[in-house]
C-alpha cells in the first residue's frame, strides 16, 4: 500500500486558505476590465480611481467573486455531505434531485414567463425544493427508510424531471426559449449582480449555519445504522433535516448561477485525499477547495475568449482528470 504525506490540520488549512486568497484577488482583478490592486485600494480608501472603474468593482466584479465563492463553499460542502450521508463517494446534487428539480423549474419559467433572470431564478429555487419534498414522501411511503430507498427515490424523482424537461425542450421555441434552457444548463455568473447576491444571501447563510451547528450530527452519520442508534442519533430525523438544510443551500446558489457541474462531486474528493480522513473539517475543506475551483473556472471563463464560456464547460474539464486520478489511486489502494 502506498503511503501518502499528510500535513498538519493547521498548515493544511494555512495552505489552502492561501491558495483561495490568491484566487479571490486574480478573480477580482482579471477579466474583461482589468482592475489593479492599486486601483482597488483607492475605491475601498476613498482615493481618486475613474467613475467606470468604481462601478464595474461594486456593480460587476465583487458581487461576481463573492457569488463564486459561496457557490463553491456551498456546492463543495454540500458535496461531501451527500457522499457522508449516503456513503456513496458519487453522491452529488443530482442523487437527491435538486439539479435536475432545479432545471425542471428553470425550464417551465422559460417556457411560460419568460427568460428573466428573476423569473428563472425564482422557479429553479421552487422546482428544486418541490423535487426533494417528493423524494422525502416517497422515503416516508415506502416502508424501509435506508441509504438505498433515498437514491432510489431520488432517481425515481430525478428521471421525471429529466423526462419533463425533455417534453419542454421538445415545444420550447427553438431560437429562444430552447437556447436559454440549454444555456441555464450550462452554468453562468455573467448575469450576477449585488441584488441577486443579497437575494440569496440569507437563504445561504442560514443554511450554512444549520449544517455548522450540526456537524456532530453529521460525523455520526458517517457510521453505520446501528452504531449511530447506540449513540442516541435519531437517524431518521437527523438525516431529513440535515438533507433539507443541504438541499436549501444547493438550491439557494444554481437558483441564479444555473447548474455548475462536478464541484460538489470533485471537492470532496480533493479534500480526502488531502486530509485523509472524512470528517466534518473534511466538510469545511471541500467547500474551501469548492471555492478555489469555481474562482479559477470564473476567471478562466470570462478572459480566455471574447464571448463568456458557460463555468461547467471548464468545472468539467478540471473535475475530469481529478476522477480519474482519484479512480487509480482507489486502484493503488487496494492493491
Amino acid at each position: 500500500m502506498a503511503k501518502y504525506f499528510r500535513l498538519p490540520k493547521a498548515a493544511l488549512f494555512s495552505v489552502v486558505l492561501f491558495l483561495l486568497l490568491i484566487a479571490f484577488v486574480i478573480s477580482i482583478t482579471h477579466g474583461q476590465f482589468p482592475i489593479s490592486l492599486s486601483e482597488i485600494l483607492a475605491i475601498v480608501t476613498g482615493g481618486e480611481v475613474k467613475d467606470i472603474t468604481a462601478r464595474v468593482f461594486f456593480q460587476l466584479r465583487l458581487p461576481r467573486t463573492i457569488m463564486a465563492l459561496m457557490a463553491g463553499i456551498g456546492l463543495g460542502m454540500a458535496g461531501n455531505i451527500y457522499q457522508t450521508i449516503f456513503k456513496n463517494p458519487l453522491a452529488s446534487p443530482d442523487i437527491i434531485g435538486v439539479s435536475p428539480g432545479a432545471t425542471l423549474g428553470a425550464a417551465v419559467s422559460i417556457v411560460l414567463l419568460g427568460s428573466a433572470t428573476l423569473t428563472m431564478a425564482t422557479g429553479a429555487f421552487i422546482g428544486g425544493i418541490m423535487v426533494v419534498m417528493f423524494v422525502l414522501f416517497l422515503v416516508r411511503l415506502s416502508p424501509s427508510h435506508t441509504m438505498t430507498t433515498y437514491v432510489l427515490a431520488g432517481i425515481v424523482m430525478g428521471s421525471i424531471a429529466r423526462a419533463f424537461i425533455m417534453i419542454l425542450k421538445f415545444f420550447a421555441d427553438p431560437a429562444s426559449e430552447l437556447a436559454a434552457i440549454e444555456f441555464w444548463t450550462m452554468g453562468s455568473l455573467a448575469s450576477i449582480t449585488a441584488s441577486k447576491v443579497l437575494t440569496i444571501a440569507p437563504l445561504f447563510g442560514l443554511s450554512l449555519l444549520g449544517v455548522i451547528l450540526l456537524r456532530r450530527q453529521i460525523d455520526l452519520l458517517a457510521l453505520s445504522e446501528d452504531e449511530a442508534r447506540m449513540l442516541g442519533v435519531r437517524l431518521t430525523q437527523v438525516r431529513l433535516f440535515v438533507l433539507g438544510l443541504t438541499t436549501l443551500m444547493v438550491a439557494s446558489i444554481i437558483s441564479i448561477t444555473g447548474l455548475i457541474g462536478f464541484i460538489g462531486l470533485v471537492s470532496p474528493h480533493i479534500a480526502r485525499m488531502m486530509h485523509q480522513r472524512n470528517n466534518f473539517t473534511t466538510t469545511i475543506l471541500s467547500g474551501l477547495i469548492g471555492a478555489i475551483i469555481i474562482l479559477i473556472a470564473d476567471t478562466l471563463a470570462r478572459s480566455l475568449l471574447q464571448s463568456e464560456i458557460p463555468i461547467s464547460i471548464l468545472t468539467s474539464l478540471i473535475g475530469v482528470p481529478v476522477l480519474v486520478y482519484y479512480m487509480f489511486r482507489q486502484k493503488e489502494l487496494r492493491s
